[in-house]
């Protein structure tokens, strides 16, 4: 036996402070695996998030095309209307047929080119006329 008094009350602070330190350590790992499954639901979510988009933007593309040939289409019906119900001879005849030609034209080039090569064509367009085009 020991006949220091206090040799008792220092074993068990030195076992309560190793007791806190494994307890900190323990609390430590419980942090970084938290984080970590945080970190892997969060990328998760992050992909689902990007997917979804992806899929919209294709849907918002696929609607936009289908939009830019319908009009096309309409613009092609309503020159065959404006042919078929327009005057057909003299001045007027001649300026229906030009408003059906161009038309017939704008509705073959709006189905065709769609949005992307319209919006490229008017910005080669600007580029080669900057002037005007302000």
């Amino acid at each position: 036996m020991s006949n220091n008094p206090t040799s008792g009350n220092t074993d068990s602070a030195g076992d309560k402070a190793k007791q806190g330190v494994d307890s900190a350590k323990g609390a430590v790992e419980q942090a970084k695996q938290g984080a970590a499954a945080f970190a892997d639901k969060a990328k998760a979510v992050a992909g689902t998030v990007a997917e979804k988009a992806e899929q919209w933007a294709g849907v918002a593309g696929d609607r936009a095309k289908d939009a830019t040939a319908a009009v096309g289409n309409r613009m092609q019906s309503f020159a065959q209307t404006v042919r078929e119900q327009g005057p057909h001879d003299g001045l007027w005849g001649r300026a229906s047929a030009a408003v059906a030609d161009s038309l017939e034209s704008g509705g073959r080039y709006v189905q065709q080119e769609g949005l992307k090569g319209m919006a490229d064509d008017l910005t080669g367009l600007v580029k080669k006329n900057p002037i005007p085009a302000v």
